[in-house]
């Protein structure tokens, strides 16, 4: 369970977690990777992209591991993040409202909410109670560029004067 009063702040706490908050990845296609709407972010899909190329490439129940997609799901979390704060601070979420995840799945692949488990966790680890949300984990036959997982954030911030 998540700690309900983290001692650190976001970025913090993601250090701690072993992960740096990179620049925005860039969108695959024609859109924006987050957009800012009044006291909302949402976040496009993110994909595990490390330094600009995809962490692993395949589907579960076939090329990929759960475990495997679990860190990638961690991974593409963190893009998410990194979008986010490109529209607002990660200090000023207020709550993290909703996941969206997506997992390229072999036939008969049934373990999707065990992957997006990777971004919730990640999500409670960093911003305790304030990251609990709700969400969606759904099977694709694929996604984009042959990830494996992909993964959406709604988040609530604060307004700054």
């Amino acid at each position: 369970m998540a700690d309900p009063f983290p001692r650190a702040g976001p970025l913090a706490r993601l250090a701690e977690l072993g992960f740096r908050l990179p620049h925005a990845p860039a969108p695959v296609a024609a859109h924006v990777p987050a957009l800012r709407v009044g006291t909302r972010v949402i976040t496009s899909g993110q994909l595990p992209l490390v330094d600009g190329s995809l962490a692993a490439i395949g589907r579960l129940g076939a090329e990929v591991t759960v475990a495997e997609a679990y860190a990638l799901a961690r991974v593409a979390a963190v893009n998410a993040l990194a979008a986010v704060h490109a529209q607002a601070r990660l200090d000023d979420v207020v709550r993290v409202v909703r996941v969206g995840g997506f997992v390229a799945s072999a036939e008969g692949f049934t373990d999707q909410p065990a992957v997006v488990d990777g971004a919730s966790h990640l999500l409670e680890q960093t911003f305790g109670e304030r990251g609990r949300h709700v969400r969606s984990a759904v099977g694709v036959a694929w996604l984009p560029l042959g990830s494996p997982v992909e993964i959406e954030l709604e988040v609530e911030v604060e307004v700054r004067a």
